[in-house]
């Protein structure tokens, strides 16, 4: 049978906080199903909403949070671990800035820091199964991306180093995640290695064309750097495991361009946009994945500079909705078939 794409889903990380209905699970979930969202991508790093640990150990605490979220109107769509992910790799440049993504144990020691992150990743690889979910999304981390523009020249062999290492920490993580039956989409994102479809290549090179390596497709940081969105999913539509709905804009001047000059976000001249407010051709891409059959689901992760926040999160759902695309079961033009049998397809082209 065809497949239909899910959803509309809902991203968490950016609406969590201390204040209801926003500061448990219960009341975050009934608050995304309320503005008409079906599914919701759960931050495994926010204790507020989510244990970790305990959904990698007890599947009766898995089962209770599924119970809560189907009272509620909703299911989860996926795993988020893209704070443990970016702390799998962390170049030097990064660690104070990085260090408060972790507990406090480990701040301020890289080598405990990053075996952290690894153990959380495989706890959240366990966490999925015990959910029943076949994907989670999450971040590479980086080695090589301060080095990404070419001056100073490189040293010859630094990429091939960093990816090299790059794979050496992942390949575990992906063993973990196929032995949970899970797949691993990785958010191709500037400030990550992997930042876009040459990038992705190496890395799985890197990890041995492993099959849990995936993509979690978001088109905003692809429009920010100029990349054509719509040939990336012709290109790596097998590899696209989930996708995150988020616009963007991108508006140079004579003052600015690609790197956007140090501005900030109101005055950068690509910037993040809410929903239907940017760029982003969703009609297209919405069209392409339905031609390629992606059938999990389409989550809205809500970025923007200008836009409240509940604002975006309720036009999100009814313009998700709008465009997922419920694919067809049977050609437009079936109904002038004419029946001919092989026989007489041999007589109109005139073959004996």
């Amino acid at each position: 049978m065809p497949a239909t794409m899910k959803g509309p889903a809902i991203f968490l990380a950016q609406f969590a906080g201390d204040e209801a209905p926003f500061n448990t699970l219960p009341s975050i979930a009934r608050w995304a199903a309320g503005h008409g969202y079906k599914g919701i991508q759960v931050p495994s790093n926010d204790g507020r909403l989510f244990d970790l640990e305990k959904a990698a150990s007890s599947k009766d605490y898995c089962d209770e949070v599924k119970g809560v979220c189907a009272e509620a109107g909703v299911e989860i769509t996926e795993l988020s671990t893209h704070i443990q992910g970016q702390l799998v790799a962390v170049h030097p440049a990064y660690d104070a800035q990085f260090d408060g993504f972790a507990p406090e144990k480990v701040r301020g020691n890289p080598k405990a820091r990053q075996a952290w992150a690894v153990e959380q990743m495989k706890l959240a690889a366990k966490a999925s199964q015990n959910l029943g979910l076949k994907a989670s999304v999450s971040f590479t981390g980086s080695l090589a991306f301060p080095y990404l523009y070419p001056w100073p020249q490189r040293p010859a062999g630094l990429v091939e180093e960093a990816f090299g290492e790059l794979g050496k920490r992942w390949k575990p993580i992906l063993d973990a995640y196929e032995d949970a039956d899970c797949d691993l989409g990785f958010e191709i994102h500037p400030g990550e290695d992997v930042f876009d479809g040459a990038t992705f290549e190496m890395f799985l090179d890197a990890v041995g064309g492993h099959k849990r390596c995936t993509i979690n497709y978001d088109p905003s940081h692809f429009l920010l750097q100029q990349l054509d969105y719509l040939a990336f999913i012709d290109i790596y539509h097998e590899r696209i495991s989930a996708f995150h709905v988020k616009d963007a804009e991108f508006n140079p001047t004579g003052r600015q361009g690609v790197y956007s000059g140090y501005q900030g976000w109101t005055e950068r001249a690509g910037r993040f946009r809410s929903l239907g407010d940017g760029q982003v051709d969703f009609g297209g891409i919405f069209s392409k994945l339905a031609q390629y059959g992606y059938d999990r689901w389409a989550v809205l992760e809500w970025e923007c500079c200008l836009k409240h926040p509940e604002d975006g999160a309720a036009e999100g759902a009814p313009f998700i909705k709008r465009h997922i695309i419920r694919v067809t079961e049977k050609a437009f033009d079936d109904f002038a078939d004419s029946g001919v049998d092989r026989a007489a397809l041999r007589r109109m082209m005139g073959i004996g």
